[in-house]
């Protein structure tokens, strides 16, 4: 069992669209997935509302009951718990990073965005977790920039997800209609993508070998 909190201090990052696609994933291999909303906006669960109770479960949550509310999901026999905060809010990011087996930081590969995400990468630090940042909504076949931006984060003491996710209209789709890339498009690539993801999360947190996933998901 275990949780992932995803984090940024930058808004438009595509925290709640990788939290979302992150639960599912691990619902479609099997596990039983959770996604605490600690967003005033509620996105996470206005989404759950669209898809009328059909998994992952989205609950919320406000800053100081986040420890306890991963405690009684794990104690329910959630598998994954992903924490899907909102920006601007060091008690959230912070309340998160605390309870968190991973920590990700979804971020576009630009030079603003790659700029604003040293405070995030720090406020880890500061609980004494890695950051892994995960590039999201950048361009598909673009190798430079994301080399270029993978140098920047390096040098800002953190570490890259070696999976991308690029900017993929299906995602904008499937938010809209309560859904996810499953199950919009089950063959795409962003389902691909995803799937990759989740397969790699695991790994780092010792949930399964990739090889026990693979085969969970086919």
């Amino acid at each position: 069992m275990s949780a992932i909190a995803i984090i940024s201090q930058k808004g438009g990052a595509g925290k709640t669209t990788l939290a979302i696609h992150l639960a599912a994933a691990a619902e479609r291999s099997g596990q039983t997935a959770l996604i605490i909303d600690t967003d005033p906006q509620a996105t996470a669960s206005q989404w759950a509302e669209w898809r009328k109770g059909a998994p992952p479960e989205v609950i919320d949550s406000a800053p100081p009951r986040i420890a306890a509310k991963v405690t009684a999901a794990k104690a329910q026999g959630a598998a994954m718990i992903v924490i899907d905060t909102p920006p601007h809010a060091d008690s959230a990011a912070t309340r998160a990073i605390e309870v968190a087996d991973l920590v990700l930081v979804p971020c576009r590969p630009s030079a603003f965005d790659l700029a604003a995400i040293r405070t995030t990468i720090q406020l880890a630090r500061l609980v004494g977790k890695a950051a892994h940042v995960v590039f999201t909504a950048g361009p598909p076949n673009a190798p430079r920039i994301y080399e270029d931006a993978r140098s920047l984060v390096t040098g800002f003491g953190a570490q890259c997800c070696p999976i991308i996710l690029p900017d993929r209209a299906i995602y904008r789709h499937a938010s809209a209609a309560g859904a996810t890339a499953f199950e919009l498009e089950p063959g795409g690539k962003a389902a691909r993508e995803i799937e990759q993801l989740h397969i790699w999360a695991c790994s780092q947190v010792n949930m399964f070998t990739p090889a026990n996933v693979m085969e969970a998901i086919r």
